[in-house]
């Protein structure tokens, strides 16, 4: 896959050399010649000095040969700006942008061309969440613009789910199961899954059925 990455800060190069190492074509955007000079990429990855968020720099870099675009710089407003430009001046199909300020999550959205949007502070909130808490619903991630999110909980001993089976739960039909974690080992779910108090659940929902899985495992509805 051909993968733009815009930005070549620790983040950029970091990903444009783990992307490289997974087999993909990967070309790094950077306006800054001496950052270039003086960064340690792997001989795989392709430079191209410019302005990620002039259209002629990106024009130059042939970013509409391109099948996904990182807007992986510094600066919030920049990931917006050449994520805005990527999308609607280049079509790419697929845009995923980091925020660094969480206050500016909210706009990192399909409006501004944004199909997934990464927050650190955010993701770290999530991991100390699901390491701490049982018997609530954490939010791992979101995809698809939001619409689609990644949710953790681990079983409590009150929990509802606890000793019936995956089909037992009744689950609307745009909630998926991913996996249940047992210990040290994964499962995949199945129908005739029973479930255990300590059981971590991940499992894909969607806005309108959050509460309804939330309900499903901790017997909450709010």
């Amino acid at each position: 896959m051909r993968i733009a990455v815009a930005g070549a800060g620790a983040v950029g190069i970091y990903i444009a050399n783990d992307l490289v190492d997974a087999g993909h074509d990967v070309l790094l955007i950077e306006q800054s010649l001496t950052v270039q000079n003086k960064s340690k990429t792997d001989p795989g990855v392709t430079w191209f000095i410019g302005d990620a968020c002039e259209v002629s720099s990106l024009r130059k870099a042939k970013l509409d040969t391109y099948d996904v675009l990182v807007a992986a710089t510094g600066d919030d407003e920049d990931n917006l700006v050449v994520s805005l430009l990527a999308k609607t001046e280049f079509a790419i199909p697929q845009i995923i942008a980091r925020v660094n300020h969480p206050k500016n999550e909210w706009m990192f959205n399909e409006a501004w061309g944004v199909d997934q949007a990464v927050s650190t502070p955010h993701l770290l909130t999530a991991l100390v969440e699901e390491a701490v808490s049982v018997g609530r619903l954490i939010e791992l991630f979101k995809f698809e613009g939001g619409r689609v999110r990644l949710v953790e909980c681990t079983l409590a001993e009150d929990s509802p789910a606890v000793n019936k089976t995956v089909s037992e739960l009744k689950a609307p039909a745009d909630i998926t199961l991913v996996a249940i974690v047992r210990g040290d080992h994964v499962q995949h779910p199945k129908s005739g899954s029973v479930l255990e108090v300590d059981d971590e659940i991940l499992a894909l929902v969607t806005d309108q059925s959050y509460d309804d899985l939330r309900r499903l495992l901790t017997g909450k509805t709010d």
